[in-house]
């Protein structure tokens, strides 16, 4: 394994990596001494709450215009602002460059740094606008994009000691696309080890704090965009989600984020940890924001540009425009009996239920037995488990485990001992053999959950995005309520709504024998974010967008 003083020991290696990251943040740029003695520390062991402390603001980095433009805008109204002219390229790029510089010293939140690439895009597209021209319908608006987009000129290393020091010679196609689209990208955001995790740590860079208390995780494995956006570090993050990874940040950070239909958005030339062409349950790009209006856009503009023309592996499928109507049939999704829900959770899932039955919706509320959360979850775990490439990755570079992928095999320990399967045995089976009943399994599921729609005509359902807010560090688990839709494939969005709060207060979680899920400590979660989670059929996410725009509004008031 060699020692840390080798140079080619792992430590030696992310060592030079993370001074390499360091050294691209300008010195202007960097907080002070006497600026971060204002929060305790260290500061992933104490309660520091950096939105509502306005700790950006009060940093001394952004001017009152930098400050205005990476807060006072909606991405509708940014774009438009860019077009006309009243706020440059320059100015904007430049605003949030240095807005993630700073959420960086915060919370960790970032891999890779294209500033001054970002600052030189920004400039050409200045120079096109004084022509009379636009790059296209996202012209100067900053995305930031997570670790596992290739950019070139940039590692992918995913928080991976063996991919250090792979510098991408080409862009992934999502990456050109967002070019000619007009868009600039800045920064590249921190993941877990293995991506396959909801705690966003690993060896490389380190591990992502969550801006509202930063003694807990900002949820993964698209932690550091929840993070980044959560501190208005981006205007619109872009993830990717096998399990959850873009919904269990948004929901942990208090953001939007949505999950598509696989196969929608161009997953070309992204770095995996999996074994190349292994494609069981896909792993899908989606956005994430504080601004629901700008994923609309986001989704229209990328559409609009036949992304199937960057990459062969998606559907040719245009954005529609669709409208819904003014009462909902909504399914609501209850509470697992093996995976129960954190107090906040069952209460905010109640008050938005309470809330849209009163606003005249129509509420269905669905079976546990015939919802098959626990069995959806046993057939995506039993096929991610056919691919052990990210443990030979881990193993070949020398490098540990981090606790949170330790947790998580302790928890699947526990869980065996007392849940029913309702998979056969597999265990003569080879791989190919298992992957085809599973296949099986899941067409019958998904078959399954067809005919429950149509049973109820339903037009959306509603279902908790976790069994739990944000909570300490490694301790997040498992993610039932977000991976049995990666297994229907159905796509999804969480609303952020309400947080833990008094009435949360001397509420208890007695787990029963038979029963999983992180510990409950109201002084702890006191002020995190709650949300809620929504979703349709397969293929249906102009739907699923609009009427979550629809219960956004209703809920919010």
């Amino acid at each position: 394994m060699g020692t840390i003083n080798q140079p080619d020991s792992w430590q030696a290696r992310v060592a030079r990596k993370r001074e390499e990251c360091a050294n691209r943040i300008p010195s202007e740029w960097k907080v002070s001494d006497q600026f971060m003695a204002k929060f305790d520390a260290p500061i992933s062991e104490h309660k520091n709450d950096f939105i509502r402390s306005g700790a950006i603001r009060e940093s001394g980095i952004l001017t009152d215009l930098e400050i205005n433009i990476t807060e006072g805008y909606t991405i509708p109204g940014l774009i438009s602002a860019l077009a006309t002219g009243s706020l440059t390229s320059v100015e904007v790029t430049l605003a949030y460059c240095k807005r993630a510089a700073v959420a960086q010293q915060l919370v960790s939140c970032l891999a890779e740094t294209m500033f001054e690439e970002a600052q030189e895009r920004a400039q050409y597209l200045d120079d096109l606008r004084a022509q009379g021209k636009l790059a296209g319908p996202l012209h100067g608006l900053p995305i930031s994009i997570k670790d596992n987009f290739r950019f070139k000129g940039r590692d992918a290393t995913i928080g991976m000691v063996s991919f250090l020091d792979d510098v991408s010679t080409e862009n992934s196609a999502l990456v050109d696309i967002l070019l000619d689209l007009g868009a600039v990208l800045y920064v590249k955001t921190n993941v877990p080890q293995t991506m396959m995790t909801a705690d966003s740590h690993n060896n490389v860079f380190g591990r992502t704090l969550n801006p509202w208390n930063t003694t807990l995780g900002p949820g993964g494995s698209s932690g550091g965009e929840g993070a980044l956006i959560a501190l208005r570090g981006s205007p619109l993050g872009l993830g990717t989600d096998i399990g959850g990874s873009v919904r269990i940040p948004a929901h942990c950070c208090g953001t939007y984020g949505f999950r598509p239909s696989a196969s929608r958005v161009p997953n070309g030339g992204m770095r995996v940890c999996t074994t190349p062409g292994m494609k069981f349950v896909l792993s899908c790009i989606g956005p994430l924001s504080m601004d629901l209006s700008g994923i609309e856009t986001f989704f229209q503009s990328l559409f609009n540009a036949r992304p199937a023309n960057y990459d062969s592996s998606i559907h040719d499928i245009p954005w529609r425009q669709v409208d819904t109507k003014p009462v909902l049939r909504i399914g609501v999704v209850p509470e697992s009996s093996i995976f129960p829900l954190h107090p906040p959770i069952r209460r905010v899932l109640t008050e938005a239920v309470d809330l849209l039955e009163a606003e005249g919706h129509q509420i269905i509320r669905l079976d546990e037995k015939d919802c098959r959360v626990v069995e959806a979850n046993e057939i995506a775990w039993a096929i991610f488990n056919l691919d052990q490439n990210a443990r030979k990755l881990i193993e070949s570079a020398g490098e540990p485990v981090v606790p949170a992928i330790g947790h998580i095999v302790k928890l699947f320990e526990t869980l065996g001992r007392f849940i029913k399967p309702t998979l056969p045995d597999m265990s003569t089976l080879d791989r190919m053999e298992k992957l085809a009943l599973l296949n099986v399994r899941r067409a019958e599921l998904r078959e399954a959950y067809r005919k429950l729609w149509v049973q109820h005509d339903l037009d959306i359902c509603i279902a908790p995005p976790a069994q739990n807010t944000a909570v300490p560090h490694d301790m997040f688990g498992m993610a039932p309520y977000t991976t049995f839709l990666n297994c229907l494939d159905y796509p999804s969005c969480v609303l952020p709504f309400g947080e833990v709060d008094e009435q949360d207060a001397g509420k208890t979680l007695e787990l029963k024998e038979d029963q999983i899920a992180p510990d409950y400590d109201y002084d702890q979660l006191k002020g995190t974010p709650c949300s809620i989670q929504l979703f349709t059929t397969t293929l249906r996410d102009e739907e699923c967008l609009r009427m979550a725009r629809q219960i956004d509004r209703c809920l919010k008031g």
